[in-house]
């Protein structure tokens, strides 16, 4: 999956301005660069630091379905990330030809990776992706090949129309689902935190169809307002009597989160799930409004980018909105994590 359309790479470049890494004054110099600049053409195709907004897809999803996560989540992980990357590569061998004309130091219109090179590469990581959901079960399958037809989907035509963004939301609420999926064979309760999800994805991807050429300030400010809305609808529970006990499910989870305790005090999943929104929030409000007011590319890539990053506290407050402490906990660690490696290879 990939939340861009025809995006931008910001990414770091050296010291020469060219985006290649000097050579070592060794004997074999040349070879030791090739070789880093080939691994760095692949990170930049790939987007490697966008990675990190993949595993609480999974997890968030198997929260929403009231069990914890197992072997079979970790399947799931896999399968994301295999799907994810597919999608990655498959958009730049799609946009080749734009690409050369736009953004010509990317990795196939400059030369550092072959298009059949990224195509077969698109197609390995289909391939995996859908294996290791088969090995999760057939639940976990049926869930997977709609969503790789949705990615293939997006890339080699629905990016370009009015439906690309609905695509790639319906992908990432896919992923979710298939989190939930494959822990629990089930994806019913997961689907609200699925809609939330997805929609997020859709104000996203409406706003990166944007940032090559800008001029578009109704976009940010379309999605400023969605994380608002979104915000507000993932820290929102009715209390309900304080001592009175959830249903339980039948993976003996609670059905509803208990929003106080016996002392009428918020519970912990209660703090957490709020300082997930906020996190989220933060994380897309000042990009979104500098890109409503000035929509320039530089200014709207920025603002992609942001909204890239902040799915990661969103998945972690709709995993703690449903009890999952630890796993929200657990993707909330790897927003610094993304953030970090994505000051040297673009998430866009």
């Amino acid at each position: 999956m990939t939340l861009r359309d025809r995006s931008c790479d910001t990414s770091l470049v050296g010291a020469s301005g060219t985006g290649h890494v000097p050579a070592l004054r060794t004997p074999t110099g040349r070879r030791s660069r090739n070789r880093w600049g080939g691994r760095r053409a692949w990170a930049e195709l790939l987007r490697l630091p966008a990675l990190f907004s993949v595993p609480g897809d999974a997890l968030a999803g198997t929260a929403a379905a009231g069990a914890r996560p197992g072997a079979r989540t970790l399947l799931a992980i896999g399968s994301s990330l295999c799907l994810y990357e597919a999608g990655m590569a498959l958009n730049d061998w799609a946009d080749r030809d734009i690409d050369a004309v736009e953004r010509p130091h990317r990795p196939l219109p400059s030369g550092r990776i072959r298009p059949s090179a990224a195509l077969t590469a698109a197609c390995a990581f289909t391939a995996a992706g859908l294996a290791l959901a088969a090995r999760a079960g057939r639940p976990a399958l049926t869930v997977a090949v709609p969503l790789a037809a949705t990615v293939w989907a997006y890339d080699l035509g629905l990016k370009h129309t009015p439906a690309g963004p609905v695509a790639m939301g319906a992908a990432r609420g896919l992923d979710l689902l298939l989190g939930a999926a494959a822990t629990t064979g089930r994806t019913g309760p997961a689907l609200p935190s699925a809609a939330l999800l997805g929609t997020h994805t859709v104000a996203v991807t409406t706003v990166s169809r944007h940032e090559a050429q800008g001029g578009a300030p109704l976009a940010p400010l379309a999605a400023l307002a969605t994380t608002a809305l979104l915000t507000r609808l993932v820290t929102h529970r009715s209390a309900g009597p304080v001592t009175g006990r959830p249903p339980a499910t039948a993976h003996g989870r609670t059905g509803l989160r208990p929003v106080r305790d016996h002392a009428g005090r918020p519970s912990p999943a209660t703090l957490l799930t709020t300082a997930c929104a906020a996190a989220y929030a933060a994380t897309t409000a000042r990009p979104y409004v500098h890109a409503a007011l000035n929509p320039s590319p530089p200014l709207t890539q920025r603002a992609v980018g942001a909204g890239i990053r902040a799915t990661i506290p969103l998945q972690a407050a709709l995993t703690a909105r449903a009890q999952g402490t630890a796993g929200a906990l657990l993707i909330a660690a790897l927003a610094p994590l993304g953030a970090k490696f994505a000051r040297k290879v673009s998430v866009t």
